[in-house]
């Protein structure tokens, strides 16, 4: 375990390590943050630790997509299993499995490539305040005590603004947020290290944003919340110890599932990875 004294990052960081226990056999200790079951990202993080130890270091992670089985504790390790699907001539790709008390709570696959020349384009950046502005402008840092991840939420667009009026079924417009956010503190120069730390961070706030205009907030009484799923693909090498720019919208909610996606970009405007995920957004009604 890391000791309680540890500076945040450098625990986070070692949380996404991994303990070595057999060819292709890691475990991971938890990290509790308070929420009702084991975060997801740090499953997802300590998967693609694991996958990315079997592979060369010269292919890098493209992309990776998880089932959330059963909810995890906070309070007890985790052990991952890798199994080598293939090692092909460009693509290497890993099925990694997740779990604790004897029964999978996670898995996923993530698939591994080398650098190549090709056809290049990217989506542009939203247009908007940099951190700076934000800082300046008397926007708050947002974050979770003891905790090394800092949030800068960006102002809300006015209904004017949107574009997504709702449409003759009577719908509501997409919920939509935008958010900065970075690990701070100092990280080696290791791309493998920064695309653990962005798998990790990328579950923040993701299917919260489903949530957005129905009246109700995570935390709601008789709101149950549960990543179902998560989908990230990396399309360069990003550092999280600075600035990046998450947009997410969720452009369906129904059956009591939502759907939710993100662009993420560096503080350049390079898009530097995108996430999918569908969660359960189950609201009990109260007698």
């Amino acid at each position: 375990m890391t000791p309680a004294s540890t500076p945040p990052l450098e625990a986070l960081v070692t949380l996404l390590g991994l303990e070595t226990l057999e060819e292709n056999l890691f475990r991971g200790h938890s990290q509790d943050l308070g929420f009702p079951q084991l975060f997801g990202g740090q499953v997802l993080g300590q998967a693609l630790s694991a996958a990315t130890r079997t592979v060369p270091a010269e292919r890098k992670v493209h992309s990776l997509h998880g089932y959330f089985l059963r909810p995890g504790d906070a309070h007890k390790p985790v052990v991952y299993q890798v199994d080598g699907v293939r090692d092909g001539g460009s693509f290497t790709t890993r099925r990694i499995s997740a779990i604790q008390n004897g029964k999978t709570i996670f898995f996923c696959s993530a698939s591994f490539h080398g650098q190549e020349e090709g056809f290049e384009h990217q989506q542009a950046m939203p247009v908007g305040d940099s951190p700076e502005q934000l800082i300046e402008q008397g926007a708050k840092i947002e974050r979770y005590d003891g905790h090394p991840i800092e949030f800068l939420r960006m102002p809300s667009p006015s209904p004017e603004a949107n574009e997504d009026k709702v449409s003759r079924s009577g719908l509501m417009p997409p919920p939509r947020q935008r958010l900065w956010f970075r690990l701070a503190g100092d990280l080696p120069e290791d791309d493998a290290l920064h695309r653990y730390l962005l798998t990790y961070s990328s579950d923040f706030n993701l299917l919260a944003t489903g949530l957005i205009g129905h009246d109700v907030y995570f935390g709601s009484p008789g709101l149950q919340m549960a990543s179902l799923d998560h989908s990230l693909w990396f399309h360069r090498d990003v550092r999280v110890n600075d600035w990046i720019l998450y947009e997410m919208d969720s452009p369906w909610a129904g059956d009591a599932r939502s759907f939710s996606r993100g662009s993420l970009y560096n503080r350049h405007g390079e898009l530097v990875a995108s996430s999918a995920q569908e969660g359960l957004t189950r609201l009990r009604k109260h007698p």
